[in-house]
């Protein structure tokens, strides 16, 4: 994967695979971390034996926000630096959807195709990403989403074929 790259070369990496996480383990202690951050405390996210003998999951599970907050930590993780970047900016998801739960314990990890990238104004470029979270050894993913970002640069460094 390229580490770093140009403002001008991020509108023709629409279509590829931009990046691709390391995995991430969701624990109890994180669990226990959002849920008291969150005030979200319903048992099966923090009480492991309630969890076990009352839910369909064997256990605890992570919050789903909890996941979908994760996404920040992949895409600085994975992502390619853009050179002229002086901010980025969370603009939000057009969709999200959880798809499976993230049992604790678990490693997740985040998949990134760059869908749409749009200059707004003179030092502003919006990117549209196709996100997903991967569970190791299963099947079907903890997320899918369409998550809108903005990238925050000096209107002189704005390529001039854009």
């Amino acid at each position: 994967m390229v580490t770093e790259i140009s403002l001008s070369d991020v509108r023709g990496l629409i279509g590829m695979e931009t990046g691709l996480s390391d995995w991430i383990t969701v624990d109890q202690t994180m669990i226990d971390a959002f849920a008291g951050a969150t005030d979200d405390h319903q048992f099966i996210h923090v009480d492991p034996e309630r969890a076990a003998a009352e839910s369909p999951f064997g256990g605890t599970i992570a919050h789903g926000f909890l996941t979908l907050s994760l996404l920040s930590a992949m895409n600085y993780n994975c992502l390619p630096k853009v050179r002229e970047q002086t901010m980025g900016i969370n603009y939000g998801f057009d969709r999200v959807r959880f798809m499976t739960p993230v049992r604790s314990g678990a490693r997740v990890r985040g998949r990134f195709l760059l869908c749409d990238a749009r200059f707004r104004g003179g030092g502003m470029l919006m990117t549209t990403y196709d996100v997903t979270i991967e569970i190791e050894n299963e099947k079907k993913p903890a997320l899918m989403a369409k998550w809108i970002t903005i990238i925050q640069f000096d209107p002189k460094d704005r390529p001039e074929d854009a």
